[in-house]
Order: C-alpha cells, then sequence, then structure tokens
C-alpha cells in the first residue's frame, strides 16, 4: 500500500519519490482556501449592509408593525413631512416640529464642530509634521486618545470636566452655568479634531516639502507660504476631513447623552427617546433620511479626493 501511495521521476540519474495522497490533500487545500477568498467578501459585505438594506425597505413599510411587510407605502415619510404622525388611534407623543428642532440643533452643532475641529485639527497635523518641539511625541500618542476610547468613557470625562468648571464658574462668578449646545459642540470638537487632524497628516506626509522650501527661496515668508503654496496643496485633506467631521459629529449619540442641556436635544437623541417609549414606524423613515445624508457626506468627500488625485496625475 505504502508503493501504491509514492511516485517516482528520474531527475538527473536520480530517483525522486513523492506521496501522491498528500499531494492531493494540498490541492484540495488550495482549492478550499480559493473558494474562502471568494465567499469571504460576500458573507462580511452581507453582514455589512444587511441591516441597512432591511431599515430602507422596511421604511417603505405599510403595516404599522416594523418587523413584518404589508406592502409597500410612503406614508411614514408624508407622516414626519405632514405632521400627522400617530400611534394607533391616539395622537403619539411625538410630532414634526420635534423633529425640526432636533435637525436645527444637530445642524447648529455639526456646523460650528465642523468649522472648530478642522482650524484647530488642521494647526495641529501642521504641527506634528513640520514642527519640531518638546513633548512632540507624547502630543502624537494623544492625538489618537479619542479614536480608540470607548465613547462612554469621553462622554463620562466630558461631564466630570464639566460639573467641576461649572461648580468654578459658580463660586467665582455667582451665576450657574448650565449644559447647553455649547457643551455639546465642545464636547465634539474634543473627537472631531483628532479624525481631521489624521486625515491632514496623511495628505501633508504625502505633499513635497521642497515646494514649501522653494518658495521661501524666492522671497516668500511662511504666512505667504503657508497661504499660496501649503493651504493649495493640502485642501483636499482639509474638505475630507471636514466633511469627516460633519458625519461623525451628526450620528454621534453617545458624548451627546452625556452633555447636553434641556431643550438641546439632537437628532440621535430623539430617535433614542422615541425607542423608550415605542417603536414607532416612522423610526425607519427617519433612520433613512439620516443614512442617506451621511451618504452623500462621504461621497461628495471621496469624489473630491478621487478627482484632486486625478488632477495630480
Amino acid at each position: 500500500m505504502a508503493d501504491q501511495a509514492l511516485g517516482s521521476r528520474s531527475a538527473g540519474g536520480q530517483a525522486i519519490e513523492f506521496d501522491q495522497g498528500k499531494i492531493r490533500r494540498d490541492m484540495l487545500i488550495r482549492r478550499i482556501g480559493k473558494i474562502g477568498l471568494l465567499i469571504n467578501p460576500i458573507f462580511a459585505y452581507f453582514f455589512l449592509w444587511a441591516p441597512i438594506i432591511v431599515l430602507v425597505v422596511f421604511s417603505f413599510n405599510a403595516g404599522r408593525n416594523v418587523f413584518v411587510w404589508q406592502g409597500f407605502s410612503v406614508q411614514w415619510y408624508t407622516n414626519i413631512f405632514n405632521n400627522t404622525i400617530q400611534a394607533g388611534t391616539e395622537a403619539a407623543n411625538f410630532n414634526t416640529q420635534q423633529i425640526l428642532n432636533a435637525v436645527g440643533n444637530t445642524i447648529v452643532v455639526g456646523i460650528a464642530a465642523t468649522i472648530i475641529s478642522t482650524a484647530l485639527g488642521t494647526l495641529v497635523a501642521l504641527g506634528l509634521v513640520r514642527g519640531r518641539f518638546p513633548g512632540k511625541k507624547a502630543l502624537d500618542a494623544i492625538l489618537y486618545l479619542p479614536v480608540v476610547i470607548p465613547e462612554i468613557a469621553q462622554g463620562v470625562s466630558l461631564l466630570v470636566f464639566f460639573g467641576i468648571l461649572f461648580d468654578y464658574a459658580e463660586s467665582v462668578s455667582g451665576s450657574r452655568v448650565s449644559y447647553g449646545l455649547g457643551t455639546i459642540v465642545i464636547g465634539h470638537v474634543v473627537f472631531c479634531m483628532s479624525y481631521v487632524a489624521i486625515v491632514v497628516r496623511a495628505r501633508l506626509a504625502d505633499m513635497n516639502p521642497r515646494l514649501e522650501e522653494a518658495a521661501r527661496d524666492l522671497g516668500a515668508n511662511e504666512w505667504q507660504t503657508f497661504w499660496r503654496v501649503t493651504f493649495p496643496l493640502i485642501l483636499p485633506g482639509v474638505v475630507a476631513g471636514a466633511l469627516l467631521a460633519f458625519t461623525i459629529s451628526l450620528d454621534d449619540f453617545v458624548v451627546t447623552f452625556f452633555v447636553q442641556g434641556v431643550g438641546t436635544s439632537t437628532l440621535p437623541i430623539l430617535v433614542y427617546s422615541m425607542l423608550k417609549r415605542r417603536v414607532p414606524p416612522e423610526i425607519n423613515a427617519i433612520s433613512t433620511l439620516m443614512l442617506l445624508v451621511s451618504t452623500i457626506l462621504v461621497g461628495v468627500s471621496l469624489a473630491m479626493q478621487g478627482r484632486n488625485a486625478a488632477k495630480r496625475t
């Protein structure tokens, strides 16, 4: 039996023996590996996109049961825009004006946090890439903390920080400072700034520093060099970082939950409060609209980066 499993081949006058059974097993493993490489991305994208697809599909469900398909309808979108949201036969504790207020707060917070975090993140990225100063490595490590630590830890730490700060301000001025849109903006800037800095830093790493040196050799000062050479070259990264920051701020819930004030609920907070009372079918429509806005922003960011990359080539 052992002789049947072995084959031989003559090479240079010497007999080379090989195991046919082992070769067959190796070929079988290769075939299984190729099938796995083909199936793995399919399953990965399926588990990534299936819940989102189900959410979008059921936002057009005609029935009030959010888990059972009962036909196609756009009534939940109509209810949102026409302020005719109902729960069974009684009006729900929820109306379109609440959505509009929450959307307004979300946009105000997103724009303010994006502007501030983009400016600070760009300056931090420039300092880390071009600057030489003590504590640079420590600042580089701190930059990634908001990205890697859990959001719940960020929210609790900001809550404690604002509590201590407000107590001190009250002891000095005698007036109590309350939570509101300002605290939400500060909380969003804390983590959005890191994302902007990382994106802009990657853009600066691809830029040739000799272009800035040439500008200085031609008589430009540091301010002129930045605005006429550096900033136009890193502008795609700045815009991409700003759109990413706005998207993250738009969808944030955990940090906002800890630092929000009375009457300053954002759209994610409003959606969560709806889920605590019941699961209305309008929740799928609202989530779909949020998903659409986020997708458009990310798409614009990718399109701008691709267009500028094409121009460079």
